[in-house]
């Protein structure tokens, strides 16, 4: 377990309206359901060693989106083991977020790559969505969200606590609202919903069951149960900062 405390010292300036980065609660270890999905790794050894702080996914051999909210530094290490231990594999890189990137505006433009310094093997890419691909979708949308994040929030006598393992996690939630820059995504169990917490910022919420990239996770509820808040990729701000990394479809 890891204390919030911790967390929040790390991550205090990577929130959005004091509200959380995003973790898989209500979900399931993905084991090797998403090889593509990995983790940033904390430049900082703790006394129960380094673990993850953001979440992201490989859009080509040497190209890992995150959020820009996510930055720790310009040399960062990313992780795509589905339990991350101290000591475990990592790929070094070069961390650029969109200089655009302001958490006050409708659209924040909360989008960073990792630009690997030698390409991943063994693992295929994810796919990105279409430019505007995501504005008319039906109001029962589903999406899988992953990422590294908190598994549980309890409620104990001292307030809420934010369990972690750097495990990799999957979840599914059904769609809420669209506008220009966001897609919400229900997390809430209560309605069959699973969804993100601390730790999944920058993580992928796929379409449906497929490996199209939809949106990364960057906010929402703060205990973790209500709405994944996502930033879309199909937008003509998301594709003019990814463009410049990687072939747009």
């Amino acid at each position: 377990m890891r204390s919030l405390g911790a967390l929040v010292a790390t991550l205090a300036a990577c929130a959005l309206a004091a509200s959380p980065a995003g973790a898989i609660v209500f979900g399931s270890p993905d084991g090797n359901g998403h090889p593509n999905v990995g983790g940033l790794v904390s430049p900082t050894q703790y006394s129960d060693g380094t673990w993850i702080y953001c979440s992201g996914t490989l859009v080509s051999s040497t190209v890992f989106v995150t959020a820009a909210h996510c930055a720790e530094g310009d040399r960062v290490r990313v992780t795509f083991d589905p339990a991350y231990q101290t000591g475990d594999t990592t790929y070094a890189g070069t961390f650029h977020g969109d200089p655009a990137y302001n958490a006050t505006q409708s659209d924040p433009h909360d989008l960073a790559v990792v630009v690997l310094d030698k390409p991943v093997k063994g693992i295929a890419p994810v796919k990105l969505p279409k430019a505007g691909s995501l504005s008319a979708l039906p109001a029962d949308q589903q999406f899988t969200s992953v990422g590294y994040g908190a598994y549980e929030v309890t409620n104990q006598p001292g307030g809420h606590q934010y369990l972690y393992n750097d495990v990799r996690g999957v979840a599914t939630g059904t769609l809420n609202a669209i506008n220009k820059a966001w897609l919400r995504i229900g997390a809430n169990p209560s309605t069959g919903n699973g969804g993100t917490c601390y730790g999944d910022s920058g993580g992928p919420n796929f379409l449906g069951t497929s490996s199209v990239l939809a949106a990364t996770t960057i906010t929402g509820d703060a205990i973790c149960r209500s709405t994944n808040v996502t930033y879309r990729l199909d937008t003509a701000a998301a594709r003019a900062f990814l463009g410049q990394y990687v072939a747009l479809p």
